[in-house]
């Protein structure tokens, strides 16, 4: 694949880092390993992956060391700042700059808003960013496009509804900049007033012309989508413990909200669910959030394929 080939050696810190026909391209690919197994098996031999998580995660990283291995490859890393030197004080710079020296590729997580802009910088090798704080999540984004694709048959021509922390929500800024992109794209937003959508996004959107509203009822919305975003309140988010507690179970989507919902709505949630999707829900064919995760593999795979020269 032609596109895929000039990934070779490329970071990805934001969505916005590939053009339209690269995403295209690397959905084509993706969808080919996932019916066409053990395509790209053993690509990766000899490759090996740093996995730098300086903040929980459990789909993200899994699902990248998942794909390493899928594709012949080899993993090494941590899971938690305390088990690096980042805990004894060394600077994301050098950590960076000794974590390319062992690898080929680095998939990172941090807390900090630009953390993987910087990682960037330093790195000799390409850095995937897997969501630097409340910014971006572009491998996120990349899952959930592919998810609508292959569970709508197209990305156009939809209605997006993104319900609960939207302040904070990186996947959520990540997706809607990304579905401006496609034609005839409307979103709702819905949250507390303390949880809207932050202001940048906004601008962006109004700046591209893209429709969208912002609501607080999401049973009222739910007739008008044909994709239910649902996000989880972040505590590790919040400053104030008390806000967090009254915030967090503004919207519980339940088999009675459900039904307000059309027939091939499709359910995502890019996972951890804490509350907010009751466990009702899991056994209604619109549910989509477990699939959504096993199609992130996929895509990681064709992503990490792309940018290993493997692809081609």
């Amino acid at each position: 694949m032609p596109l895929l080939s000039e990934l070779k050696g490329r970071s990805l810190v934001e969505p916005d880092d590939l053009s339209l026909d690269e995403m295209e391209s690397l959905f084509t690919l993706a969808e080919k390993i996932e019916k066409k197994e053990g395509h790209l098996k053993e690509s990766c031999r000899g490759k090996l992956l740093a996995s730098l998580f300086f903040e929980p995660s459990t789909r993200t990283r899994l699902s990248f060391e998942a794909a390493m291995l899928r594709l012949g490859g080899s993993c090494l890393g941590f899971a938690e700042p305390g088990s690096s030197s980042a805990a004894k004080g060394e600077s994301l710079a050098d950590t960076i700059r000794m974590a390319a020296s062992y690898a080929d590729v680095i998939v990172m997580r941090n807390p900090k808003e630009g953390s993987a802009l910087l990682a960037a910088r330093y790195s000799s090798v390409p850095v995937v960013n897997a969501g630097d704080g409340g910014h971006h999540h572009p491998t996120q984004t990349l899952t959930d496009l592919l998810t609508i694709k292959r569970l709508l048959g197209n990305i156009g021509n939809i209605t997006v509804g993104f319900c609960g922390d939207l302040k904070f929500g990186r996947t959520v800024h990540s997706l809607s900049k990304a579905l401006s992109r496609y034609k005839n794209i409307k979103m709702l937003f819905i949250s507390p007033k303390e949880l809207m959508l932050p202001e940048y996004i906004k601008s962006f959107l109004i700046k591209n012309n893209i429709e969208f509203e912002e609501r607080e009822n999401l049973e009222k919305s739910m007739p008008e989508l044909d994709v239910l975003y649902m996000t989880r309140v972040q505590r590790e988010r919040f400053f104030n413990e008390d806000d967090y507690i009254r915030l967090k179970d503004t919207y519980v989507l339940n088999t009675e909200k459900m039904a307000y919902g059309r027939e091939k709505l499709v359910v995502l949630h890019p996972l951890p669910r804490v509350n907010e999707i009751s466990v009702e829900v899991d056994s209604d064919p619109r549910a989509a959030y477990f699939s959504q995760a096993k199609y992130g593999m996929y895509v990681r795979m064709a992503l990490l394929a792309s940018i290993l020269g493997a692809a081609c």
